[in-house]
Order: structure tokens, then sequence, then C-alpha cells
């Protein structure tokens, strides 16, 4: 999947080195709800043990050839957003220097009408923590429309609650009816 900025691959073991730059800053983890990254070697196992799937890609720039970020979907994350039979969680971040820039909302859109053209996925869901509005921005750009609050109880990168809005995307007419 590409656009004429970025494209969307699967993850490489080789890309350790530049998933360790982005994911070791301690501004990008905090706000997608995980710990900044310690060593390369970290990096390397996320590639092999989370982002390792059908469903997970790296955003990369195609200026540089860099991943910059991460886009995926799949079934809900630890925070347990309240999903439907058989919908997906979507989440995604790029790495600090390429915020403000566009970049994730290309990403979502790109990821989205993939699931509508590859799929027969009704609908997404996912969240932003309410201190990252940025993020919840993307997702209304995007077409998700929200939900609903609920907190977060589990001990979060810095073991704190936090409040996360719940956003949902309806992909097929009549998603929504039950």
């Amino acid at each position: 999947m590409e656009t004429d900025r970025i494209l969307l691959r699967h993850w490489l073991e080789s890309d350790s080195d530049a998933l360790y730059k982005y994911a070791s800053d301690p501004e990008v983890g905090t706000r997608a709800g995980w710990a900044p990254h310690k060593s390369v070697e970290e990096s390397r196992s996320v590639i092999r043990n989370v982002f390792d799937n059908a469903t997970t890609w790296a955003i990369v720039l195609k200026e540089t050839s860099e991943p910059i970020g991460a886009i995926g979907y799949g079934p809900s994350c630890e925070c347990a957003l309240p999903s439907r039979p058989g919908e997906p969680t979507v989440g995604y971040w790029v790495g600090k220097p390429y915020w403000n820039r566009g970049i994730c909302t290309e990403a979502l859109l790109l990821m989205i009408e993939h699931v509508r053209r590859n799929t027969d996925i009704a609908s997404l869901v996912s969240g932003h923590f309410t201190d990252n509005p940025a993020s919840g921005a993307v997702m209304e750009k995007c077409g998700f429309r929200p939900t609903g609050e609920m907190v977060y109880d589990a001990t979060l990168y810095r073991g704190a609650q936090r409040s996360i809005r719940v956003l949902r995307c309806e992909l097929r007419e009549g998603a929504g009816e039950m």
C-alpha cells in the first residue's frame, strides 16, 4: 500500500535500528501507552513477537526508505476497548520528528481503504488518551466518530490510570445496526 509520500509494508528484522530510533523516545510511547524501547534488541523482539502478523505495517517514508512508525489492526489491545464481535482495534504512531505532518492521517486512510477492499470487516474501533487530542483529530479526519470514554485501570507506562476517548469507523452500510 502506498501514496506519493509513504509506503505501508510489513516489518523486517533489519528495521530494528529504525524502530529503536523512534520507539525509544519517551514522548512517543507515553502517547500510545507503552514504555520506551530500551535497546535495539528490544525493538527486534517487538518486530518478531508483536509486529510479525498480516495486519501490522511499518509506515515508511518513501523519501528516505526508513520506517518512521507503525499502523495496524487486530484483537483489542490490553486496554480492552469496547468492541463489537469481530471488530478489530486500530493502532498507529509515528516518530516525533514526523508529528503534525499528516502522515498518520495518510497512513490511516490508506489502511482503511485496504480493509474496505480486502476484508468483510464492517467497522473498526480505536481510542486515544484524552491528553493526546491530536490522535483523535487523525481518527476523526479518517471517518471515526466518538462513542464515549473509558478509564484504563491497568498499570501503563508511568503507572497512572488514564481516560481514553473511544471512536468507531463504520466501513459498511448498516454496520452499526443490530
